[in-house]
């Protein structure tokens, strides 16, 4: 059963606009392993653009409600390429307040705007 369905966009140049003008607010967004690839090297714009997307999507499907902590939700990529949606905190304990047993993750980025769908399954 579908409980919720999330969709967000973010403009690549405008997000990593607004990240250099505010240093912290990459750390209120992202974990470290958002952040960081495993090479060491910063994430890209357009990288952290469809996180920021997928996290928005995320809160959408869930009913955007208040109080959940943007590092409560994690997105990752599996060995397999798919990304994935880790969800703690305020975040868990909505989702599972709404009965989410699953959540589906699309991302894209193209033409200078970055994308994501979430699907909340229950």
């Amino acid at each position: 059963m579908i409980i919720g369905v999330g969709i967000d966009v973010a403009a690549i140049d405008r997000f990593a606009e607004s990240l250099e003008r505010t240093p912290r607010l990459a750390r209120r967004l992202f974990v470290d392993a958002e952040l960081i690839l495993p090479s060491g090297e910063r994430r890209g714009a357009a990288s952290l653009a469809a996180r920021f997307a997928a996290k928005e999507a995320l809160a959408k499907a869930l009913g955007a409600p208040g109080g959940m902590l943007w590092t409560d939700a994690e997105v990752y990529v599996e060995a397999s390429g798919q990304p994935k949606l880790r969800v703690t905190g305020t975040v868990a304990a909505r989702a599972q307040a709404l009965g989410v047993r699953s959540l589906h993750l699309s991302l894209s980025h193209d033409a200078g705007v970055a994308s994501a769908v979430v699907v909340a399954e229950g």
